[in-house]
């Protein structure tokens, strides 16, 4: 491996890490002043209710953060300007969104939402086939699976739109889902120092959006003195998606991101269980909430998590790394 390369990983990642925990608190006094505090729904588990008030939005601090680095740093080309976009775009919405629950207890309705984000799903969808003329997939143990243009912009903008609601989804608690998505992005990572071509500033870009992730780590550990909000969740998630999609493995992502699947797969079978049978089949979802209220600590719920995350961040590189000769 190319010793300029490590250290351009190590250096983004430690930069990243250092001016995120560096201007946090100042951040944070900030959201204080203006009163950006979280609101606890009363449906909510009873444990929660002590984290009224807590600064959210910690989300878009990071964003502003890791574009500004990946500008500073010069790392912006072809590999990068998507994911980057999709911080940008997604993070707007979800910045709106955490304005309008701070200031009123709620936020944007669930269809604008999804309409934003499918326009922006769509947008970079385009770009992305047009722009490196992709008409398929990397299969696992077989290759290249071409599925035409159309089909290709469909299943991405799906995968764009599913991760970003998994995300949001999943932070529900203290460190889930900042701690879960530093693994996925490890992963893809990994994935972009080995990639055929070898995706050198894509690999920097997820190296600094993980020491970002980490500087937030350093505040949203439990107890959590800042939350992400949705301007973290629903941006990180676009992101992710768009960088799997650019490193063409986009059909390991559900793996990679088990956590996410599951946790949103929790939820739409609670809903389809309440419309079809009339009644609920988890006490609570996201399903963390399950075990929640089943007894397990905060804390124990997202170590375990973390533990799951790391394992399936192993898998997906090592399908990856079983179909490289494939990719030649």
């Amino acid at each position: 491996m190319n010793t300029e390369l490590v250290q351009a990983l190590v250096g983004g990642l430690l930069l990243a890490f250092a001016v995120v925990v560096i201007l946090m608190r100042p951040y944070m006094q900030l959201l204080g002043w203006l009163g950006f505090g979280k609101h606890i729904r009363a449906e909510e588990p009873e444990a929660h209710t002590g984290k009224e008030g807590t600064p959210t939005m910690g989300g878009l601090l990071m964003i502003v953060v890791i574009i500004v680095l990946a500008l500073g740093l010069g790392i912006y080309d072809a590999s990068t300007y998507a994911p980057l976009a999709a911080l940008g775009g997604v993070g707007i919405l979800g910045g709106v969104d955490d304005y309008l629950n701070a200031r009123r207890g709620e936020g944007i309705t669930p269809r604008q939402k999804l309409l934003w984000q499918t326009v922006v799903a769509i947008a970079a969808a385009i770009y992305l086939q047009r722009h490196y003329d992709l008409l398929g997939f990397r299969v696992p143990f077989v290759g290249d699976f071409n599925v035409g243009p159309v089909i290709w912009i469909v299943v991405a903008a799906f995968a764009i739109i599913s991760a970003s609601n998994g995300v949001n989804i999943t932070d529900g608690l203290d460190g889930l889902a900042a701690g879960t998505l530093v693994f996925s992005y490890i992963a893809y990572l990994i994935i972009a120092m080995l990639n055929t071509p070898n995706q050198t500033n894509l690999a920097i870009l997820c190296a600094i959006i993980i020491g970002a992730l980490l500087g937030f780590l350093w505040f949203n550990v439990h107890p959590a003195q800042i939350f992400m909000g949705d301007s973290g969740s629903l941006a990180l998630g676009a992101a992710l998606a768009v960088t799997a999609l650019i490193a063409g493995q986009v059909l390991i992502l559900p793996i990679i991101g088990i956590i996410f699947v599951i946790e949103a797969g929790s939820v739409v079978l609670q809903i389809l269980a309440v419309k079809t049978i009339g009644r609920r089949i988890f006490r609570w979802t996201p399903i963390h909430g399950q075990f929640e209220l089943g007894g397990w600590d905060e804390e124990k719920i997202t170590l375990r998590y973390w533990i799951v995350a790391a394992l399936a961040a192993m898998i997906g590189v090592v399908l990856f790394l079983s179909s490289l000769h494939l990719l030649a």
